[in-house]
């Protein structure tokens, strides 16, 4: 949608944008700009609405020195008492698809007026808003070939006089990159994204933003009791590996305690032996989403949110194919804590890749807190659609947190019962567990359940499920069809409350 996005820039804009609340005449802020009241009737359209994202155009003649005056756009806010900080991302979404239709190279915004008459934190909503142009500006067209007519992108710089909501929105911008970024992974097809190109990639990133990164393959699996992640990937021409990254703050905290993040990271699901049928296995070059919204995160936590307490990520990446070197169900293995697993379904492999991801975090890094995301469960799907990802964790601070932060960036969780009784439906007649109950009722909980094995007593624990949300097939709010990066805002936001 555009080549670029930046915050300021000088020169005349190719547009204003002002804010009309739903029921409500032009707010006085703009009044200013409304040299002729050709905005004032414009809101009188029947199409001016005012709900939420709803554009009208005015072009007011301008007199003397403000003879060349832009275009205004008048941005709908739906009804005064009902808009929050979120409403601005969808709000920014909207303008950056008008911008893009009427190909705008710069944009003045000027929505402090309706902000402050809301009682609204005018950086929050700068960043809610900027978030939604960003988000809304994805695109993927590096895999277009000789057949396809490749468009002009235009560059596009937001300004603002207030210097607040600048600030704002160039965190909201990078905010935006770090979730994009995280959808390129998501996009990159599994003859591309291998596991070899996901620890290269975090390789680069890591160099390109201060952090750490080791990659971990081969004897070293085996030797650090990454048994999951081995046999799991031990099907495919691309090794498994486990990709660490870490950040530390320039000043405070050098010395505390992670927060470990985990990430399911299966660059291609076939379902190993127990084969994915019919039209099941497309899509599956997701299945690394987890792992891709972690990357994100980190991206997000070093270039924007800079948190005084460490942070460490691990990538359990892993292709599930199918060869004569596959793992099969009726196997039993024994994991890095001594567990030993009945394996009764090879597509329940996203669980022993994230449980060998948590041994390590609970038995290696001193953890103050372990996070886990993965695409783990069509369960979740049935259970909570699209509007939340599931989340079990009995810490409460750490959970508030994470819900907390679920709402400030949109990407909100709904908690699901961790219990004792779940745990036993993952016994195994002869051996310890299953990774894959005989009984489907229950099943997202089912995969929380199975990873409780692997995490120590008293470390402050998450799991998030992001199978219903981590992608969607129709245009919705800020998003096209396609990965929607769910994840790495959530975490950025976690980590800004630190």
């Amino acid at each position: 949608m555009f080549d670029s996005i930046s915050v300021g820039g000088r020169g005349v804009p190719s547009a204003v944008v002002v804010g009309h609340f739903k029921g409500k005449s032009l707010h006085s802020s703009s009044k200013a700009i409304d040299t002729d009241g050709s905005v004032a009737e414009a809101i009188k359209r029947p199409e001016a609405t005012g709900a939420g994202g709803c554009i009208v155009e005015a072009f007011p003649a301008g007199k003397g020195k403000a003879k060349n005056q832009p275009r205004v756009l008048v941005l709908g806010l739906g009804e005064h008492k009902k808009l929050t900080v979120g409403c601005f991302r969808e709000c920014g979404a909207a303008v950056a698809k008008h911008a893009s239709k009427m190909k705008a190279t710069a944009l003045m915004i000027d929505l402090a007026g309706p902000i402050k008459d809301a009682k609204l934190d005018e950086g929050a909503c700068a960043s809610a808003f900027a978030e939604g142009v960003g988000l809304m500006s994805w695109t993927y067209e590096r895999l277009r070939g000789s057949a396809t007519t490749k468009k002009d992108l235009t560059k596009l710089s937001l300004q603002s006089e207030s210097k607040s909501f600048a600030k704002g929105m160039e965190r909201g911008l990078g905010l935006a990159a770090s979730a994009n970024l995280t959808r390129d992974l998501s996009q990159t097809p599994p003859n591309i994204a291998t596991t070899t190109y996901m620890a290269n990639e975090a390789k680069k990133m890591a160099k390109q933003t201060g952090l750490k990164c080791t990659v971990y393959k081969g004897a070293q699996l085996e030797e650090m009791g990454l048994t999951g992640c081995r046999i799991v990937g031990a099907a495919s021409e691309f090794p498994p590996c486990m990709v660490r990254l870490e950040y530390t703050p320039a000043r405070g905290g050098k010395r505390s305690k992670p927060t470990v993040l985990v990430g399911k990271t299966i660059t291609y699901d076939t379902g190993g032996l127990s084969l994915k049928v019919g039209g099941s296995m497309r899509g599956m070059k997701r299945d690394k989403d987890g792992g891709c919204a972690i990357f994100g995160a980190m991206h997000a936590i070093a270039t924007v949110i800079k948190p005084n307490c460490r942070v460490v990520a691990l990538l359990m990446c892993a292709e599930n194919s199918v060869s004569d070197e596959a793992y099969r169900p009726d196997d039993v293995i024994t994991m890095g804590n001594g567990v030993t697993v009945e394996v009764t379904n090879t597509d329940a492999e996203g669980r022993l890749v994230l449980a060998d991801g948590l041994f390590h975090a609970c038995s290696k890094e001193d953890p103050a807190a372990v996070i886990d995301m993965a695409t783990l469960t069509g369960g979740v799907v049935v259970a909570l659609g699209s509007a939340f990802a599931g989340i079990w964790c009995d810490d409460d601070k750490l959970r508030t947190a994470l819900e907390d932060a679920g709402e400030a960036s949109g990407e909100r969780v709904w908690r699901l019962p961790h219990d004792e009784k779940y745990r036993e439906m993952m016994k195994s007649p002869i051996a310890d567990i299953v990774n894959s109950a005989p009984i489907r009722e229950a099943h997202p909980i089912q995969g929380a359940a199975f990873l409780s094995y692997f995490v120590e007593e008293g470390i402050p624990w998450a799991h998030i499920d992001i199978a219903g949300t981590h992608s969607t097939d129709s245009a919705k709010g800020c998003f096209s069809p396609g990965p929607t990066g769910f994840g790495a805002r959530l975490l950025a936001e976690f980590f800004e409350s630190r």
